[in-house]
């Protein structure tokens, strides 16, 4: 008794069993859901994060250029040990053994000056000498040092990369900022137009099944009819024709099933195991999209809006560096003091004032209309991209308009063969009752059927074109005219 329950239960998880991970396999999914993955999940998603990444700390990096900085450095130990040359008092040459120890070390703040482009800092340093092989035979250490030096560098009439980066690269990070949010809205457009590829398969796939049936079914009626003697057989071949034309149909189907099932997986980062299922969108939002607001919107939230001031400051940039480079002023200046003694502590003790000042020049007085041609090449790349801006403005305001315009069109054309789906569905369940009674011929039925099929797959690509450009407008303006919401916040981070 025991041995036929335990025999007839594991019989049953035997049977049971594929069923169940098959099922845990098979996952449905919305328009939304398939968006929300891959935004958050897939391989595109995460190269987007890292690029965004990188281009945070591209800025930390900058930002720090204008932060003081506090180093370190020296030479511990200098040792050499060497065989030296060393002209005597009377001219002859010697060659004396040397075996010296020299050390220094210096610390010091720094810090840069943005406005001007030089730099200015404070330091102190030390320096130990150590004479190994002095003439009395006992060895010799000498210290040296700053207890306290201030220095300034700085160019005079030069170009300052200080002051035009400080424009420049804050309006670069920002843009950095609002392409992360335009690659995330292109990662749905692309996501979108993959789920309905693999919609439509899926669609083409349950009508050829359909028709597979229906075909069948009207098949064995010619059958019949025929044996009766109501039809006639070229009528009956040509069943059987359609019959075949099903099949092949049906396995064309699934092999694109199969190819954009692959292509989604692969792009959301699912098992490729997994079988899928998806579900059309069933509501379409209403709204409406104003052109003008569009334009506003994407004139303050597009990194491509930005990008129009920061390639004039980037081509003013060019004519300032290429004015800096007409002569070269360089002012040194430094003001401390230093001290020499025999141990290290007596170098603090009554130092020495140490005062450095210089100004180096160089002045081209015949060129051959090089600076000339420096300042005339900049200026000119400035008005280049004046009047590329100019027409990229134009084009910007164009492109959104068209998109707005289109997106308003395909809205119509969605409800349009929403209806029709509709009717020609109906239309073919009438035809194929009545040819089943006899009333319609079958190239009346078959007529019914393609155009049932035709408005099926109309209506499916509508729904393709209307998402994608739904996605598309929210990429273009970085607004979602849906839930009145702005895409991108420029206070994130």
């Amino acid at each position: 008794m025991n041995k036929k329950l335990f025999s007839g239960l594991t019989l049953f998880a035997i049977l049971m069993f594929p069923l169940v991970s098959t099922a845990q396999q098979r996952v449905e999914f919305t328009l939304d859901e398939i968006v929300a993955r891959a935004k958050g999940r897939s391989p595109a998603a995460l190269r987007a994060e890292t690029r965004r990444e990188n281009r945070y700390w591209n800025y930390r990096f900058f930002r720090s250029n204008y932060n003081p900085q506090l180093r370190l450095g020296g030479t511990v130990p200098g040792f050499s040990q060497s065989v030296n040359n060393v002209i005597q008092p009377d001219g002859s040459v010697g060659f004396r053994e040397v075996r010296q120890n020299l050390m220094d070390l210096e610390l010091g703040m720094e810090q840069t000056i943005a406005a001007t482009g030089g730099n200015i800092s404070i330091n102190s340093s030390t320096n130990r000498f150590d004479n190994f092989l002095a003439p009395q035979g006992i060895p010799q250490t000498q210290w040296s040092g700053v207890p306290i030096n201030v220095r300034l560098s700085q160019p005079i009439f030069a170009f300052n990369p200080l002051k035009w980066d400080k424009k420049i690269e804050p309006l670069v990070y920002e843009e950095s900022k609002r392409e992360f949010v335009e690659e995330m809205e292109q990662i749905s457009q692309t996501v979108t137009q993959l789920f309905f590829d693999f919609l439509i398969s899926q669609v083409n796939f349950e009508i050829a099944s359909k028709n597979l049936t229906n075909t069948q079914e009207i098949l064995k009626i010619e059958q019949g009819r025929y044996n009766i003697g109501t039809t006639y057989e070229d009528k009956l071949l040509q069943v059987e024709l359609q019959v075949l034309q099903a099949r092949q149909d049906l396995a064309q189907a699934r092999l694109d099933l199969e190819a954009n099932s692959l292509r989604l997986k692969s792009y959301v980062g699912l098992n490729e195991t997994a079988e899928i299922n998806l579900i059309p969108p069933q509501e379409v939002p209403d709204f409406s999209v104003n052109v003008e607001q569009a334009i506003d919107f994407a004139f303050q939230n597009r990194a491509e809006a930005l990008g129009f001031d920061r390639r004039i400051l980037e081509a003013e940039s060019g004519v300032a560096q290429a004015r800096g480079q007409r002569f070269n002023m360089f002012l040194n200046a430094s003001y401390g003091l230093n001290n020499a003694a025999l141990n290290w502590q007596d170098i603090y003790f009554d130092p020495n004032r140490q005062t450095l000042v210089n100004l180096s020049f160089l002045v081209p007085i015949l060129d051959w209309g090089r600076n000339k041609a420096r300042m005339g090449q900049a200026e000119a790349n400035k008005k280049l991209v004046e009047y590329t801006v100019e027409q990229d403005v134009i084009n910007f305001e164009q492109e959104i308009f068209t998109k707005v315009k289109n997106f308003s069109m395909l809205k119509e054309r969605l409800e349009i063969t929403k209806m029709s789906d509709e009717v020609a569905d109906k239309r073919y369940d009438i035809s194929l009752r009545r040819y089943q009674n006899g009333n319609v011929t079958i190239t009346d039925l078959n007529i019914a059927q393609q155009e049932k099929d035709q408005n099926r797959r109309a209506y499916i690509q509508s729904l393709r074109d209307y998402w994608t450009a739904y996605y598309e407008l929210r990429q273009l303006t970085l607004y979602d005219f849906q839930s009145g919401q702005l895409l991108y916040s420029p206070d994130v981070e």
